[in-house]
């Protein structure tokens, strides 16, 4: 994943970003209720790895839930302490997340993995299960495909150049079988209004106990 090109992009777009999409507005009936389920599962603190502007940080927030989000541009994070300064926002990367071993109960990462190369998914899912405490809870969302490549050049009205990719729903769910997750739920479904390709999230519980730790 370039780093630089992802920063760039959506610290470019990130005014217009929060103008344009705003709460649940972006999200089905389908992808509502994936976000619910990981919000009624998780018992404890909850990174929002990715999280833009902050609107599902704050969707998080308002059900109870004790939620930092975290994402790559600054753009992004400045947007989302002024729209919501009651939370609390961090600028990082979820390839280095400064955050404790086993510290957090949830982590969402909802649409965050789209600009990593198929190859670099091992080192960020090792990356987020770090992070959870075990038995912890872990929802994906994401574009499905087979492992394609796109070029992005234009997004909420700026001229950008970044990577992005369709991720195939079963290699994520092996990536995560593999680096000790249990897959609980997975949804793939048909792209609505103005999507084009089909989407996909998972939810996945690190395996063990939060008792155990």
């Amino acid at each position: 994943m370039d780093l630089d090109a992802t920063r760039a992009t959506y610290d470019a777009v990130a005014e217009d970003y929060a103008r344009l999409v705003t709460g649940l507005d972006a999200e089905g009936p389908l992808d509502r209720a994936m976000l619910a389920d990981f919000a009624d599962r998780v018992d404890g603190p909850v990174a929002d790895v990715g999280c833009g502007t902050g609107r599902l940080t704050a969707y998080l927030a308002g059900l109870g839930i004790d939620v930092v989000g975290i994402d790559l541009s600054s753009g992004m994070i400045a947007v989302a302490r002024r729209a919501y300064p009651s939370l609390r926002f961090e600028v990082g990367s979820m390839t280095a997340l400064d955050l404790p071993d086993g510290s957090v109960a949830g982590v969402l990462a909802w649409y965050s993995i789209i600009h990593t190369p198929p190859e670099g998914l091992p080192a960020v899912v090792a990356e987020l299960r770090r992070v959870l405490a075990p038995g912890g809870h872990l929802l994906l969302g994401f574009q499905a495909g087979h492992d394609e490549h796109r070029s992005m050049t234009h997004a909420y009205g700026h001229d950008v150049e970044c990577d992005a990719w369709l991720h195939s729903p079963d290699t994520v769910a092996a990536l995560l079988d593999d680096a000790g997750f249990v897959v609980d739920a997975r949804l793939v479904r048909q792209p609505v209004g103005q999507e084009r390709r089909p989407q996909a999230s998972l939810l996945a519980r690190r395996r063990g106990s939060l008792t155990a730790q």
